[in-house]
């Protein structure tokens, strides 16, 4: 998987590309681990490349929410494509993620939530 990032304000903005399952997810939770070393604990996922998920890539977001919620930062996601989108759906995980529409919304939400 390729991972891009790009910066909105405060607002760490993960551009995901590929399939994210063990390998993928592993290397994903250790860029974020990076991000926190920065004190950046709001972070944005782009899912609109990101084509294949498996209950390992689940697992690792879970992970990642888990430590930014410690962190006292927000995880939010977007662009999920149909098939990713219908997972999150079976698991219920769409219930526990933020998960916006567009990038643009979930940009926006940050405005509207007061930071912690």
């Amino acid at each position: 998987m390729e991972i891009k990032q790009r910066e909105h304000g405060n607002i760490a903005i993960l551009d995901l590309n590929g399939r994210l399952d063990l390998a993928s997810g592993a290397m994903l939770k250790e860029h974020i681990k990076k991000l926190f070393e920065k004190n950046i604990t709001s972070v944005h996922l782009n899912l609109a490349k990101v084509e294949f998920i498996n209950s390992s890539g689940l697992g690792s977001l879970v992970s990642i929410m888990k430590e930014t919620r410690l962190a006292k930062g927000r995880f939010t996601l977007s662009n999920l494509a149909n098939y990713v989108q219908e997972i999150f759906d079976i698991t219920q995980l769409s219930h526990i993620f933020e998960i916006f529409r567009t990038e643009e919304e979930a940009l926006a939400s940050y405005q509207a939530v007061p930071a912690n």
